[in-house]
């Protein structure tokens, strides 16, 4: 779009303006003019989706390159915690409320929307459709000089009414986007590696828990993998292109692979014996999407759209981006470096973003039963307290550390049972442990749990993500008693829907002394436990939990 464009968006800083130009200075001694790099001038941007997985690590290379970045969040408190949120602007809004996204906005020089309704329903097409011609108008009415993009790598010789509905949605949007009257760049991927994306979580946990698989016959199709750090670098570049570049890009790694290949390139980098791969092809999305869900953290709701993405040959049909963001050497990275590079955060416990930050589809939202704005009905609750004979320092060592390989300090066959059984009607169970073994913050899920409040030292706030007739919620308290010892206070609320969730209160709550009880004691008697044991700092200078080989105190 050239400076006539009647769309009225208002034309950022020139490429030519911004990057390698110079400026002219003359010293009074020196009357040669001296060629002087002329500032770079940050640009401000909205990310939509900061929360996600992509949104998590775009929003601090964007600050890092000099650029001021608002977040357009639901939920502002879930970005609260995050290493760069005192950095960024967040503000409250939603991409299907047009009201919120007025302010969100203002003054924005490029829009990054990075949110999408995958796993959500049969109707997450509509929801798509219905939020980015929302966002694609409420950019333009805004003066925005760029939208940039992330959508799917399409197949080039499939009909789009023929793509599965994961990959047909992401279509229609980017059309919606580049329709906008707004100059608009949109990426197309296909797999992601990095450490803690679904895909990549999904060829780790396949490849090292099963030595023998019978698979999909779309483990035979070609794909080009990109690394996770390629794609936030053609993101972040993308905010500078011309203003007359409104189109779309693909965007891929070095390497054309098979699911198979990848598989096997996996159990070489990962120092795994060879895996044994007997294709099946009677095996639909459908069922992938179960056996997926059953062996792997990615829920059936998620895996059953990467699965039908899988069964297309997705490779890149060209290589232009590289016009605009150019490729450095090493890039774009090889899909063996990109695991390796993954493994070695896992293995640091260094995954700053999960692919379930996102919400998920469907959680609740409600708000806390102690909320002034609780609208009442049935609450059920089960309170413990335990006198503790630890500091409380030592005890939210603890608590902080519940979850994941430490499990929940009780009946741990009480617990694996209820996340098998939540996995088998679609939930997520309790594989997706947690992102960092040491240190929770806002908007974590923990196994089948989302933290949804902490007080670091006091307490510990989780929403339940199972499936469930009704809400629910566990608190972990750090108190003082009358003495001035510490005290421990637990607290489940579950406010059941209809006859069904009075039904499960009353079915489960025989099992509530053994579970909650049970709970209770063993994390008093673990702080205690590590009372007089050295503390050991977790990555970011805080203390983690002590676990002891033996007396695991009911962890599982």
């Amino acid at each position: 779009m050239g400076e006539g464009d009647p769309s009225g968006a208002r034309r950022p800083p020139s490429r030519d303006a911004t990057i390698g130009a110079q400026a002219v200075s003359t010293h009074p001694r020196n009357p040669t003019p001296t060629p002087t790099p002329a500032p770079v001038t940050g640009l401000r941007c909205l990310v939509t989706g900061a929360g996600g997985y992509i949104g998590g690590r775009l929003v601090p290379e964007l600050l890092d390159a000099g650029h001021r970045v608002r977040c357009l969040a639901r939920t502002p408190a879930h970005l609260r915690d995050h290493p760069w949120a005192g950095r960024a602007e967040v503000v409250r809004g939603d991409v299907t409320d047009a009201e919120s996204l007025r302010p969100a906005l203002r003054d924005v020089d490029v829009a990054y929307y990075l949110v999408h309704s995958l796993g959500a329903g049969r109707d997450f097409e509509e929801t798509d459709r219905r939020a980015a011609t929302t966002f694609a108008a409420e950019a333009r009415a805004a003066g925005v000089g760029r939208i940039v993009y992330l959508g799917g790598l399409t197949p080039r010789d499939v009909p789009e009414e023929e793509l599965s509905p994961h990959l047909r949605s992401r279509a229609e949007v980017g059309r919606i986007l580049l329709a906008s009257g707004v100059p608009t760049t949109v990426l197309r991927a296909a797999v992601v590696i990095g450490s803690g994306s679904a895909s990549f979580e999904m060829l780790r946990y396949l490849t090292e828990r099963l030595p023998v698989m019978v698979t999909p016959s779309w483990v035979g199709t070609r794909v080009q993998p990109i690394a996770v750090r390629d794609v936030l670098r053609y993101l972040v570049g993308s905010a500078r292109m011309p203003q007359d570049v409104s189109r779309v890009f693909d965007i891929g790694g070095p390497d054309l692979l098979t699911y198979r290949d990848m598989m096997m390139r996996y159990a070489t980098v990962a120092g795994l014996p060879r895996r044994l791969i007997l294709p099946v092809p009677m095996l639909t999305p459908r069922l992938s999407s179960h056996w997926i869900g059953l062996v792997t953290p990615v829920p059936a709701a998620l895996a059953r759209p990467l699965a039908e993405s899988l069964k297309y040959e997705v490779v890149c049909a060209e290589h232009d981006i590289r016009r605009y963001v150019p490729d450095a050497p090493g890039t774009p990275v090889p899909f063996d470096r990109a695991l390796t590079l993954a493994l070695e955060r896992v293995k640091e416990a260094r995954v700053t973003t999960r692919w379930s930050n996102a919400s998920l589809p469907g959680a609740p939202s409600d708000p806390l039963p102690t909320d002034p704005d609780w609208a009442g009905g049935s609450l059920y609750t089960d309170e413990r307290e335990q006198s503790v004979p630890a500091t409380p320092h030592q005890l939210w060592r603890v608590i902080e550390g519940v979850g994941g390989t430490n499990g929940w300090y009780s009946f741990p066959l009480a617990w694996a049972v209820r996340g098998q059984l939540d996995r088998l009607v679609g939930g997520v169970g309790l594989r997706r442990g947690r992102r960092d073994a040491d240190r929770l913050r806002v908007g974590d899920t923990l196994d089948f749990w989302r933290v949804e409040e902490i007080e670091r030292g006091r307490l510990l706030r989780l929403r339940a993500e199972m499936r469930l007739p009704g809400l629910a919620w566990l608190e972990m308290r750090v108190e003082r008693d009358a003495t001035g010892g510490t005290l421990y206070r637990q607290r489940a609320l579950f406010h059941p829907r209809g006859l069904a969730g009075q039904l499960y209160w009353w079915s489960v709550a025989p099992f509530h002394a053994v579970v909650f009880g049970g709970m209770a004691r063993n994390i008093a008697r673990t702080a205690e436990q590590t009372a007089d044991e050295p503390v050991r700092e977790s990555a970011v200078g805080t203390a983690g939990p002590v676990v002891h080989p033996g007396g695991d105190g009911g962890r599982k």
